[in-house]
């Protein structure tokens, strides 16, 4: 298989770009020069939002194109439209994020979607997404893969959530644990989410796949049992009710990452229905392990986890974390 994958440096696209290689695919990886990327691959330059960008891509046939693009959904519309007579087929990776919301938990893929335009420049992230599925759409039609990933965890991450507790239950002592100990959690582990794109690529699969652990895979118990136990730090999870939390003005998600209390947005994050990706051979490894090898990761680049500029680092500060182990 020849693979062009478009960005391939970082987090999801190096994952793919790995995966891939170590299929013995072709891999060209198309990016702006910023991360080298993993050996083995052919690297193409170009920005895909500046005149000219695409350029590099103007010859060139592959079997399949992978994109994780979450900007303006044009950027998408180009390389897809550019693409389409030189290339098998598109996979998007798109993000449950295009359900309008609020949605009720165990939702499909058939469920109502946010309004999104291939033409749009940035809008929201949502609206970003929803507009670049529909960009594949329109130039790939049945030969476009639709991800719609939930919660991306592992290796490489660069968003900080995982990472976070990591390096708080690798310091010891108590540690402020959101509840309820048994909180589900839904997620993909980044090697599982490549893993599944390739396959289903090659199998010739099209349109949108919710693509997430089945819902009771993981609870934040257990993830956070794992991370005490690999770090190996002797770490007191210090449970704390969610009304104490709220009360406290500490925000959910952002300040205590992968958090998310009981009610109308948990279900929406973790309560996804992955039925179809089941039946299409998504196989999820434990919690487990993808702590352990997250860990194993950090402890390579020293502790410390690359972060994207456009997002901020998760966590509490010191202030918030005393007043939390004061509750």
């Amino acid at each position: 298989m020849r693979l062009l994958m478009l960005g391939g440096t970082e987090f999801v696209g190096r994952a793919i770009t790995e995966d891939a290689l170590d299929r013995g695919w072709e891999v060209t990886v198309f990016h702006r020069g910023h991360h080298a990327p993993p050996p083995g691959a052919t690297a193409l330059h170009g920005d895909r939002v500046a005149p000219g960008g695409l350029d590099a891509l103007a010859e060139g046939r592959w079997d399949l194109v992978v994109d994780t693009w979450g900007g303006a959904p044009t950027a998408v519309r180009d390389s897809a439209r550019l693409l389409r007579d030189r290339v098998g087929r598109y996979a998007y990776i798109s993000s449950r994020s295009v359900y309008t919301y609020p949605a009720p938990a165990g939702l499909a893929e058939d469920g109502p979607l946010v309004e999104g335009s291939p033409d749009a420049g940035a809008v929201a992230y949502a609206e970003d997404k929803r507009g670049a599925e529909l960009a594949a759409l329109d130039a790939f039609g049945d030969r476009a893969l639709l991800v719609r990933a939930g919660l991306v965890i592992g290796p490489y991450e660069n968003v900080g959530r995982l990472p976070w507790w990591l390096n708080r239950t690798a310091r010891g002592g108590r540690v402020p644990a959101p509840g309820p100990r048994e909180l589900p959690l839904q997620y993909i582990d980044v090697r599982d989410l490549a893993r599944w794109t390739l396959d289903a690529a090659g199998a010739g699969l099209g349109g949108a796949y919710n693509l997430a652990s089945p819902v009771g895979h993981a609870t934040l118990g257990g993830l956070l049992d794992a991370c005490s136990a690999v770090t190996a730090s002797g770490a007191e999870l210090h449970w704390i009710d969610a009304a104490r939390i709220e009360e406290a003005g500490v925000a959910p998600w952002t300040e205590l990452p992968l958090w998310l209390p009981e009610g109308e947005m948990h279900d929406f994050m973790y309560g996804g229905d992955v039925t179809r990706a089941l039946a299409a051979g998504l196989k999820c490894r434990p919690v487990e392990e993808t702590v352990a090898d997250t860990w194993a990761w950090l402890q390579e680049l020293g502790g410390t986890a690359p972060q994207r500029p456009d997002r901020p680092a998760p966590g509490l500060s010191p202030q918030q974390e005393a007043a939390l182990l004061a509750l």
